[in-house]
């Protein structure tokens, strides 16, 4: 039987303020063909997944914290407890409202790496309102930083 143990996984850190561990997928010692699944740290205060989208559906569940979440032309606020899903190739951001990190568990599937990771890390992500959708009015600007 192999283990992933979360607190043993060391993750990568984002230019928007986050760390990524990958708990079934990735550099993880267990690996899925159908889906992929991890957790994201959001840190306070803005912490952020950027605006972007997918080949994969995806939900995230959050465990910890409150996030704005953007789907589509759609902005809500989410709290612990509480799940969103993702269709494919639809735009959605996670931004932390709140003063403490926010805990994220994300599923996807099928599994593989998703897109936006590189593009982030590469600062070509595309930009909310020029090269992709704009984001719902009101929502937190998206993160373009470069690493």
């Amino acid at each position: 039987m192999q283990i992933a143990d979360l607190a043993a996984i060391a993750g990568r850190r984002y230019p928007a303020r986050r760390l990524t561990q990958n708990v079934v997928g990735g550099p993880s010692p267990l690996q899925a063909s159908a889906f992929a699944i991890g957790m994201v740290t959001l840190d306070p205060d803005g912490g952020q997944v950027p605006w972007h989208n997918q080949e994969q559906e995806e939900a995230y569940l959050v465990l910890e914290g409150e996030i704005e979440m953007c789907v589509g032309s759609e902005r809500r606020i989410l709290t612990a407890g509480q799940a969103v899903m993702i269709p494919p190739r639809e735009f959605h951001q996670a931004t932390n409202v709140g003063s403490t990190p926010a805990r994220l568990l994300y599923c996807y599937g099928p599994a593989g790496e998703v897109a936006h990771w590189r593009q982030e890390l590469s600062g070509t992500l595309p930009r909310a309102g020029i090269e992709a959708p704009p984001l719902p009015q009101g929502a937190h600007p998206q993160c373009t930083e470069l690493p």
